[in-house]
């Protein structure tokens, strides 16, 4: 398994991996998306390539300015996403991206890095502490329609 920044080549198989992690979004929209983040200086991606030439995992990193719950720090980066196909979870290959993404973040001047996830998804806050990463906080966000 190689590891590979995001390319123009790339862009189609990126895609199609964000709409398994997050299938409520339209393939049209994350195409464009995915063209701004390979464009953008303040955004990278890495993905995860299989010996056989499948992309079967990615990271999603930014670098943020605005306040990071936790952090003390300016820029700080941020995981924004990261998945692995099933067939290659439990295969390092997450971990490899971590590391991958948090030299990146190196690479630009941060001295921390932070992710979220969401509240229910105990699966993401054990991988998150497996890769060192320690909870700062918990919050429930509410909304009112007018």
């Amino acid at each position: 398994m190689t590891i590979e920044p995001l390319s123009e080549e790339s862009l189609a198989p990126f895609t199609r991996l964000t709409l398994e992690l997050w299938p409520e979004c339209r393939y049209e929209e994350e195409y464009l998306n995915a063209e701004k983040l390979l464009r953008s200086p303040q955004d990278a991606v890495f993905l995860g390539k299989a010996p056989e030439g499948e992309y079967a995992a990615f990271i999603q990193l930014s670098l943020r300015h605005d306040h990071v719950e936790g952090t003390q720090s300016s820029p700080v980066g941020y995981i924004e996403g990261i998945y692995v196909r099933p067939a290659w979870r439990k295969s390092g290959l997450a971990r490899r991206l971590v590391e991958t993404g948090e030299q990146w973040c190196r690479e630009q001047g941060c001295t921390e890095m932070a992710s979220d996830a969401e509240l229910g998804n105990t699966e993401s806050h054990a991988f998150h502490q497996r890769m060192g990463y320690e909870e700062v906080n918990r919050v429930v966000c509410y909304r009112k329609g007018l």
